[in-house]
C-alpha cells in the first residue's frame, strides 16, 4: 500500500505542478476546474446521493457553475469561502451535537459548492496575479500554498508519530494530536523563515508572513478534519477509489480546499 501511494503520488506531482506553471490562467481554470468537478461527483456520495447519476449531475452542475462564475471578481467567492470556513469551525468543534445543523442531504450539498467553488476561484485568483516583468508571481504564491500545506501534513506525521499523545479532535480523527499539528506549525514556519530570508524581507514583513502561515496551516487541518466529518458520517473511509493508494480526490484536496481560499483573502486585501 505504501509503495502504491508513493508511485501514484510521484505520479501526480509533475501533472499537478505542469499545471501550474504551463498552462496560462484561462486553461488553468478549466484544469482545475476539471478537478473540483470530480471532487463534486465525490461529494454527492458523501451527501448520501449514491446513484451514478445523481453523482454525475452535481459535477455537471458544479462545472457549469465554475463557467459562469469565471471572471467575475474573486472578492465574493473568497468571501463566501471565509464566512464558511468560519462555520466549519464552530461545526467541526461541536461535532457530533452539529450533525443536525447539516444532516439533510441537500445542505450537505450546498456545503459541498461552499467547499469547493471558492477553492477553484482562490487558485485562479492567485494564478490571475503574474504580472508583468514577474511572470511567475501568481504560480510562486500557488506553489507556496501547496507547500504550507504539504509541509503541515508531512510534520504533523512524523511530530504525531514521535510525539502524540493528545487527541486533536476524537471524535473526528483519532489519529491526529496536538503534537502533530504543533509539528506541522513548526515545519511550516521555518519554510516561511527561509523564503524571508530569501526574499531579504524586513522584520515587519517576516512577521506578516509567519502569521498568515500559521493561519493557512491551522485552516488546512480543519479541512482535513471537516471531510473527516462527512466521511464519518456517511461510514466511508475514503472518499472514491480514483486514486490507487489515495483514496480519491477529495482525500488528497481537502486540506487545500480550506487553504487555498484563506490565503487569497490575506492576498486579496494586502494586493
Amino acid at each position: 500500500m505504501l509503495k502504491q501511494r508513493i508511485i501514484t503520488g510521484l505520479a501526480l506531482l509533475p501533472v499537478a505542478l505542469g499545471g501550474v506553471f504551463l498552462l496560462p490562467v484561462q486553461w488553468f481554470a478549466v484544469f482545475v476546474g476539471a478537478i473540483i468537478s470530480l471532487g463534486a461527483w465525490e461529494w454527492a456520495n458523501l451527501s448520501g446521493f449514491s446513484a451514478q447519476w445523481q453523482r454525475v449531475l452535481y459535477a455537471l452542475v458544479t462545472g457549469s457553475a465554475l463557467v459562469g462564475f469565471y471572471g467575475m471578481p474573486a472578492s465574493f467567492l473568497l468571501g463566501a469561502g471565509l464566512v464558511w470556513w468560519l462555520t466549519a469551525l464552530m461545526l467541526a468543534i461541536s461535532y457530533p451535537d452539529s450533525t443536525s445543523a447539516w444532516r439533510p442531504r441537500v445542505m450537505r450539498l450546498v456545503i459541498g459548492w461552499l467547499v469547493l467553488i471558492p477553492a477553484w476561484s482562490g487558485l485562479v485568483y492567485l494564478k490571475s496575479k503574474n504580472a508583468p516583468g514577474s511572470e511567475y508571481q501568481g504560480d510562486l504564491l500557488i506553489l507556496y500554498v501547496f507547500v504550507l500545506v504539504w509541509g503541515a501534513d508531512v510534520g504533523a506525521y512524523f511530530s504525531g508519530r514521535a510525539f502524540g499523545k493528545h487527541k486533536l479532535a476524537p471524535h473526528l480523527s483519532p489519529g491526529k494530536t496536538w503534537e502533530g499539528v504543533l509539528g506541522g506549525i513548526l515545519l511550516i514556519s521555518l519554510i516561511a523563515l527561509g523564503v524571508s530570508w530569501y526574499q531579504e524581507m524586513t522584520l515587519f514583513h517576516t512577521l506578516g508572513l509567519l502569521a498568515v502561515t500559521w493561519v493557512v496551516g491551522f485552516v488546512s487541518v480543519l479541512g482535513d478534519l471537516l471531510e473527516s466529518m462527512f466521511k464519518r458520517e456517511r461510514g466511508i473511509k475514503d472518499s472514491s477509489q480514483l486514486l490507487p493508494g489515495h483514496g480519491g480526490i477529495l482525500d488528497r484536496i481537502d486540506s487545500l480546499t480550506a487553504a487555498v481560499p484563506v490565503f487569497s483573502v490575506f492576498w486579496l486585501l494586502i494586493s
